[in-house]
Parts: structure tokens; C-alpha cells; sequence
């Protein structure tokens, strides 16, 4: 990654120097005093040179921690800003080549996950149909002759409802009824047996 190079900032920043020295001694909120100096400058630094999807909060709260765990490879009375931004410039790198591959990732393996589910489904999906269409036949099989023979007419024959009534004897309207009351009888009969399969 070719970056421009790092903001000018002013290396006779002693503050910071006396901050990290009393840091080395083992006061940590001493740290403090250096993310306050360099917080700013940083977050716009990587603000300019972070591509879209990086979280430059992350990395510079990365390279904070970066810097004060590897505090003891900084040479003193330095250029602690050339150092802090270096660390920062490896984070930023580190995360886009990570955030690379994860995209490259997706645009490999997404379709093919993306169908695999999808099969799935559909299977799970044709498996439920035709464990429901067996339990639709065995309820079916409960219902007596003579009242079967009127759904045979509807959905096996598709015999109009007035020529059931004429077949049966029976008025439009009762041929009506006795299709609604069986449809019911089936559909609690399915039901039923689909909880107690689950259970």
C-alpha cells in the first residue's frame, strides 16, 4: 500500500516523551496524555487513507493499544509520531487485506451457499409435502364410503355440485355443507396427526 507520507508533527513534543517515560516506570495512566496528543491527528491521518468499510476508530484504538504493548521498542527521545504512525499505517494494511479476502470470500462462495440453502429448503420443504400428503391419505382412508365418495366426485372427478346433488339426492346447498364439513374433518385430522409426529 502506498501511502503518502505521515503529518509533520512537532518532535520536541517533550510532554510526550516525559509521558512515556513515566509509563516505562510503570505509571499506565500516563498513556493517557499521549492518545490526547495523537488521537486527533491520527484519526484524520487514517481518515485520508483508509478505503471504504474500515473502521478508522478500530484501527486507531488498534494502534494505540499496538503502541503501548510494544512501548519498550520505541527509542526514546525519537520521533514518537514517525513511530505511533507506522503502527498505524501496518493496522490499516493489515485490515484491508483482511476486509480484501473476506470480499473475495463472498464473491466466491456466496452463490454456491446461497443455492446449497436453497436446495436444502427446497428438500426439507418436499420432504414435509410428502410426509403430510401420506398422513392426508390415512386420514382419508378413516373417512366411510358413503361420505367419501363426495369429495371423489369433487377432486378426484371434478364432477360440478349440481350433478352431486342430483346423484345424491340432495339439495346444492347440502352437497355444499357436506364438502365444507369434510374438508374440516380432514384438516383437524392432519393437524393432528402432524403435532403428535412432532411431539
Amino acid at each position: 500500500m502506498n501511502m503518502p507520507s505521515r503529518p509533520q508533527l512537532d518532535q520536541s513534543d517533550t510532554h510526550v516523551e516525559t509521558a512515556i517515560r513515566q509509563v516505562r516506570a510503570g505509571d499506565v495512566q500516563a498513556f493517557a496524555a499521549v492518545v490526547r496528543r495523537f488521537e486527533r491527528p491520527l484519526r484524520a491521518w487514517l481518515a485520508t487513507h483508509a478505503p471504504p468499510g474500515v473502521d478508522i476508530d478500530d484501527i486507531a484504538q488498534a494502534s494505540f493499544l499496538s503502541a503501548y504493548t510494544r512501548l519498550d521498542e520505541y527509542a526514546a527521545d525519537t520521533n514518537f509520531a514517525a513511530w505511533l504512525f507506522t503502527i498505524a499505517r501496518y493496522q490499516l494494511q493489515t485490515e484491508t487485506t483482511r476486509q480484501r479476502r473476506v470480499a473475495d470470500y463472498r464473491s466466491r462462495y456466496a452463490p454456491d451457499l446461497l443455492a446449497r440453502e436453497l436446495d436444502r429448503r427446497a428438500a426439507d420443504a418436499a420432504t414435509e409435502q410428502d410426509a403430510r400428503l401420506d398422513i392426508l391419505k390415512e386420514c382419508l382412508d378413516a373417512i366411510d364410503d358413503s361420505r367419501r365418495r363426495f369429495l371423489t366426485w369433487r377432486y378426484d372427478e371434478a364432477i360440478s355440485l349440481t350433478e352431486m346433488a342430483v346423484r345424491s339426492g340432495r339439495s346444492v346447498m347440502a352437497i355444499k355443507k357436506q364438502l365444507w364439513l369434510l374438508r374440516r374433518q380432514l384438516q383437524e385430522c392432519v393437524d393432528r396427526k402432524v403435532a403428535t409426529a412432532s411431539s
